[in-house]
């Protein structure tokens, strides 16, 4: 199988039957932990998120259902049921990111949007918020694709930017990407959706 990219931008609120048909296509522990949030924001992302895989592992391989999903014990989400399925889910305000492929993978986009300074000049060492956005997106993919997350990614010595596998995502203005496999395993496909 190919590596693939799915992103979708939400440039609306979804409607109450949108959220409910969503919902109940979702995985029940996470339908379990989206109800025990106790803010509103951001849901919709998630909804979009796992309905955006299901469009994936439909367009990949032809699944109308999303298989068990399990946690690592790094909190690093797989199928159990399929070992050689690999992916990725990512979310942020107004855009989603899903990332499928036979190989590990991660991804990560973020909406543009001030970040604390001193944040920016650890993480980047710069006080520039596109350069800071597009180490923080490579260092997040790496991080899930390896199943360790941001932080061990961010305190290594190689920068996540020189990663062989990391790759930026050309999105939408005002939103960074990236996404990060194996060398040798790049995205042939990237699908982008509006909703």
């Amino acid at each position: 199988m190919e590596t693939s990219l799915f992103a979708a931008r939400l440039t609306r609120e979804l409607s109450d039957t949108e959220r409910r048909v969503l919902s109940d296509a979702l995985p029940p522990e996470r339908k379990a932990r989206l109800a025990r949030r106790k803010a509103p924001s951001g849901r919709d992302e998630i909804l979009c998120a796992y309905g955006l895989l299901r469009v994936a592992l439909y367009w990949k391989l032809r699944w109308r259902v999303l298989p068990e999903i399990a946690l690592s014990g790094a909190g690093k989400p797989y199928f159990p049921g399929f070992s050689g399925v690999f992916f990725n889910i990512s979310h942020t305000e107004g855009a989603v990111m899903v990332g499928v492929s036979d190989a590990p993978i991660g991804v990560d986009i973020e909406r543009a949007r001030p970040a604390p300074r001193r944040l920016t000049r650890r993480v980047a060492a710069t006080d520039d918020a596109e350069t800071f956005f597009r180490v923080w997106t490579a260092a997040e993919a790496v991080g899930k694709r390896d199943g360790r997350g941001v932080v061990p990614v961010l305190r290594g010595s190689a920068a996540p930017l020189s990663d062989a596998g990391c790759h930026a995502v050309d999105a939408w203005p005002g939103y960074f990407a990236a996404y990060a496999v194996r060398p040798g395993r790049e995205a042939v496909e990237t699908r982008l959706y509006t909703l």
